[in-house]
């Protein structure tokens, strides 16, 4: 896990992106990449929408330029190895484009109020599609430790299996690392099985494991982990489908939305 993947765009949510990226690649001592989007706006009117798209769209460009020359000279000062892709059309796309030698990707987990870019959408996709751990972090982070507590809300899922393995030199920098189950009924790899798995990576876990088929799970992990004081939580995504996962309001999603903590996500 040596190549990290920044999404660069002039947005609420990209100071918090750029500082976990810087963090993350630091510990990991790897290399950043970032992807600098500008985003054709989508424009819906009249007979006069074409000009109104151009002329929206060399704002964006502009903006995204300044936004650039900026972000370059900060990255000039930083002690990490990094280079540039610039891309133009939908972030979603030029993130996947820009994905193939990722072995993480950072994003948020939604934006505030006042973007009108659906972050969460943007995770769903990249994370379906890309098959690489995304880390989506709140838009007010300041930072990310590496070196702090890792939460993982465990399911037995192929999915989470899937992105612990690949999230091995991350939870290797862990101070602690806890597993923490809800039992529902449903037949998957149960939790001693990945402490297993991580203690012949040196790594050992705790493990949590909770009977409640009341409380729904987001509820129970951002209860369980700010009980531990987690640092992050690492789970898997979307795993039922996307489809599935809006229409039933999925519990990845839910997430994504409300979680204060830094989320790795994979499928």
């Amino acid at each position: 896990m040596k190549n990290i993947l920044l999404l660069v765009h002039d947005d609420p949510g990209q100071e918090a992106r750029f500082q976990t990226a810087l963090d993350i690649t630091r510990a990991l001592e790897g290399h950043l990449t970032c992807v600098d989007v500008v985003q054709i706006p989508a424009l819906i009117g009249d007979g006069f929408s074409g000009a109104g798209e151009a002329m929206l769209l060399a704002d964006e460009r502009s903006r995204e330029a300044e936004n650039s020359v900026a972000l370059k000279a900060r990255l000039g000062r930083e002690d990490v190895a990094w280079d540039w892709i610039d891309a133009t059309g939908d972030i979603a796309q030029c993130v996947l484009e820009a994905a193939g030698t990722a072995d993480l990707i950072v994003l948020n987990r939604r934006l505030d109020g006042t973007s009108l870019i659906e972050m969460d959408n943007i995770v769903a996709a990249v994370a379906m599609k890309a098959r690489r751990p995304v880390v989506a972090v709140p838009d007010r982070a300041t930072h990310f430790n590496a070196n702090g507590r890792a939460f993982i809300a465990w399911d037995g899922s192929q999915s989470v299996f899937s992105t612990l393995q690949a999230c091995l030199p991350l939870l290797a920098l862990a101070s602690a690392v806890h597993i923490f189950a809800v039992i529902d009924g449903a037949e998957g790899l149960p939790a001693q099985q990945a402490a297993s798995y991580l203690s012949r990576h040196r790594i050992h876990a705790s493990i949590e494991i909770v009977t409640d088929g009341l409380t729904a799970p987001d509820k129970l992990i951002a209860e369980r982990s700010a009980k531990w004081h987690a640092d992050y939580c690492l789970m898997g995504a979307f795993h039922h489908g996307r489809a599935l996962e809006a229409v039933f309001g999925g519990v990845s999603r839910r997430m994504l939305k409300e979680s204060a903590l830094p989320l790795i996500l994979g499928h």
